[in-house]
């Protein structure tokens, strides 16, 4: 059964960001809200539990990992390396 749950994710700073996040995410998982005035940013969508750990890996593959991934330091420089570019990719597609 699916609810509404919030989830915090690192790496998100603008709206290029939210616009990769709704768009790339929107075909496995729907409608995603990118919440960008808190700090960590906040992702908020209707989501069953099973689907939470194809979530987590969606995310970290463009960058953005929630908040309470344990990432090596390599991990955390390679998903901060990919957000820069999901970001570029959502501002192009934003115009």
């Amino acid at each position: 059964m699916k609810r509404t749950q919030t989830f915090e994710v690192l790496n998100v700073k603008c709206g290029g960001c939210a616009n990769t996040l709704t768009t790339k995410l929107a075909d496995e998982f729907g409608e995603v809200k990118v919440n960008l005035d808190v700090e960590p940013r906040e992702i908020t969508l209707e989501i069953e539990e099973s689907q939470i750990p194809a979530l987590r890996t969606a995310l970290k593959a463009l960058g953005y990992p929630m908040s309470d991934e344990d990432l090596s330091t390599l991990e955390g420089f390679t998903t901060t390396a990919k957000s820069f570019v999901s970001c570029a990719v959502g501002k192009m597609n934003a115009e």
